[in-house]
């Protein structure tokens, strides 16, 4: 493929996560999972990884992966305020709206000027009413 991101098998996971940046980029999801499962494996404590691949994981429709993924991230980092909200709009696609309600409410409660994570709280919220 022409527009391939080139791949070293000797790549660190700096160089991984920046591919997998770039494939997402490029709205290569599936193809970004990929590569950054290679990361997460040399550095499964990396927070900018779990982020990465749990976008990488819910863009291409995969919400159990991508939940798992953010769930890690915020075991990491318990403030990552995406993380929470990654998990929460996960969990929502998989049926669990009471405990996404819980992570989306913290995303807000983090970052409350954030109109994406305020916009995804109300869009719940929404749904719930009778």
């Amino acid at each position: 493929m022409a527009d391939a991101v080139p791949s070293d098998d000797r790549e660190g996971a700096y160089a991984l996560l920046q591919r997998g940046h770039e494939l997402l980029r490029r709205r290569h999801h599936a193809q970004a999972a990929v590569v950054l499962e290679r990361a997460r494996k040399l550095e499964a404590g990396r927070g900018s990884i779990m982020e990465a691949l749990g976008r990488a994981y819910y863009n291409s429709g995969d919400y159990e992966r991508a939940a798992e993924a953010f769930g890690r991230l915020v075991e990491i980092d318990p403030v990552a305020a995406y993380g929470h909200f990654g998990l929460g709009l996960s969990l929502k696609r998989l049926g669990r709206p009471d405990r996404a309600r819980g992570h989306l409410r913290l995303a807000v409660a983090m970052a409350p000027q954030s109109e994406l994570f305020r916009h995804a709280l109300r869009r719940l919220e929404r749904s719930r009413a009778p």
